[in-house]
């Protein structure tokens, strides 16, 4: 990256800079590669952040599918670590898992199960797991909550085979005026559903996978407890990327664990022949990405207080402004043959790739996915009518809350009392973009773009050819739309 000019002698956030276009050989957005340099084995430089109100195991699958990856958050139980691991790696690449149901279950299992998927339909399924009637909000809206499904469901199936050529499942759909078709094998049994937003993203995108061609999935460890039995459980459920999570990645605590972690994935790697990488922070200077890059982290995550749902900057005084964090931290992880993730601060496609310019090898974002049908948290409707999910800071008093569960009421009472976060605020859902895959859209077609401006076909050719320059809050807001129509 270049700067327009002198480089400030000031920091810098996404929105004080600009990036000016160069001449491009690129004359097509599909002719950019973005498959992550980071070895997590990502196609697309997107990580869903480890956060309870947005990682879970439907966000996971669905981000994978789309090439890039979820990591869940370290706070949840290890059982259910393991279930949501082995669930994801079970997912299909190309068929979206349906939710389904059967014939005599009530409308109200129906309602209460399809809020996490963005096609808003369940698939009636007989004892042998054969699609028999589909079921929408449609046919369930004004209607008894304990009616059957048999009752209302549509028995207007189009069915097609695992084995189907894509093209012509789209065709076969657009002809018949379908949105959705069940997915079944050979013996009739339902193997997952298509759709026909979901058929043209595979023709985009690459899912993210490991060597056994299964969806990839990260999970967060944190610091404190037996951080090695912790480490040691990601990696036998099967985790791609361990991440060694908190607020303050610079401190002992830190180097510690990633001693442990890097010697427990070591170990690991020896018995099975492949090596996990492992990610850890956060930090925001040269100082703290050259210190776990030497502990043996592989990848830094950077950015302290720029989130959504964080105050630390506000409570403390901590923080560093991302772009310049970002800068400062890829250059000196570089060095050490380590890449970065650039953690928090993210609200536009541009945004984004402003961080892959400035040196990330992806860019996890949090909140901005909490408001989609995928998160993890329940579908709530406000008094106007608009449709929301409830997220919340991981040092909120919330988080600490469900963290602390195991300790006494007293030490769970004087934690309480350390909040940097926001423990409730509504996300509502985009009516044009409700879905997380809707949101990719739009961020990879801007990152595409910017992509094509700068005349880069890959992520290190965008970060060798990007022109940057310094604006004013004027100049930013030149460069918006106007928020009121005529």
């Amino acid at each position: 990256m270049k700067f327009l000019g002198d480089r400030p002698a000031y920091d810098l956030t996404y929105n004080d800079v600009f990036m000016a276009p160069s001449r491009s050989s690129v004359s097509s957005r599909l002719d950019v590669d973005l498959t992550t340099p980071d070895g997590v084995g990502t196609t697309i430089p997107l990580v869903v952040a480890n956060m309870t109100a947005i990682s879970g195991r439907r966000m996971a699958e669905t981000v994978a599918r789309r090439g890039a990856i979820a990591v869940l958050p370290q706070d949840i139980p290890e059982h259910a670590m393991r279930e949501t691991v082995g669930y994801v790696k079970d997912r299909h690449t190309v068929f979206e898992t349906p939710v389904t149901v059967q014939a005599d279950e009530p409308v109200g299992n129906v309602l209460a199960l399809i809020g996490k998927r963005a096609h808003r339909t369940a698939v009636v399924v007989d004892d042998a797991h054969a699609p028999i009637g589909l079921v929408t909000e449609r046919h369930s809206r004004q209607v008894d909550r304990f009616a059957t499904v048999g009752e209302v469901m549509t028995r207007e199936l189009f069915t097609v085979k695992d084995s189907d050529d894509l093209s012509s499942v789209f065709d076969a759909l657009t002809d018949h005026h379908f949105e959705l078709a069940p997915v079944v094998r050979d013996g009739g049994e339902l193997a997952g559903v298509l759709t026909r937003q979901g058929i043209l993203r595979s023709t985009i995108y690459q899912p993210a996978v490991d060597e056994s061609g299964r969806l990839r999935i990260g999970v967060a460890i944190g610091i404190n407890g037996d951080v090695r039995a912790k480490a040691a459980a990601a990696l036998s459920a099967g985790a791609d990327v361990l991440v060694v999570d908190t607020a303050h990645g610079h401190q002992d605590k830190m180097i510690d664990a990633l001693g442990v972690v890097r010697a427990v994935r070591d170990e690991h790697a020896a018995q099975i022949g492949t090596r996990v990488p492992i990610a850890a922070g956060n930090v925001v200077t040269a100082d703290g990405a050259k210190d776990l890059a030497t502990a043996g982290a592989d990848i830094i995550k950077v950015g302290v207080g720029p989130g959504a749902m964080c105050t630390t900057r506000m409570m403390t005084g901590v923080g560093r402004p991302q772009f310049s964090a970002v800068l400062e931290c890829a250059a000196a992880a570089t060095e050490l043959g380590a890449s970065v993730w650039a953690d928090g601060g993210v609200k536009y496609p541009r945004d984004v790739a402003l961080a892959l310019a400035a040196g990330a090898g992806s860019v996890m974002i949090g909140s901005w996915f909490a408001g989609t049908w995928e998160s993890p948290g329940d579908l709530n409707t406000a008094a106007d009518g608009r449709l929301f999910k409830e997220s919340f800071g991981m040092a909120s008093a919330r988080a600490v809350s469900g963290r602390t569960q195991a300790r006494s009421a007293f030490d769970r009472a004087r934690s309480a009392l350390f909040e940097e976060g926001i423990s409730s605020s509504r996300m509502f859902l985009d009516p044009a973009h409700p879905g997380v895959e809707d949101l990719i859209d739009s961020i990879i077609a801007g990152v595409r773009s910017s992509f094509t401006y700068a005349g880069a076909r890959s992520i290190q050719e965008f970060r060798e050819r990007a022109l940057v320059g310094v604006q004013s809050a004027s100049g930013y807001d030149e460069g918006r739309p106007r928020e009121t129509s005529w």
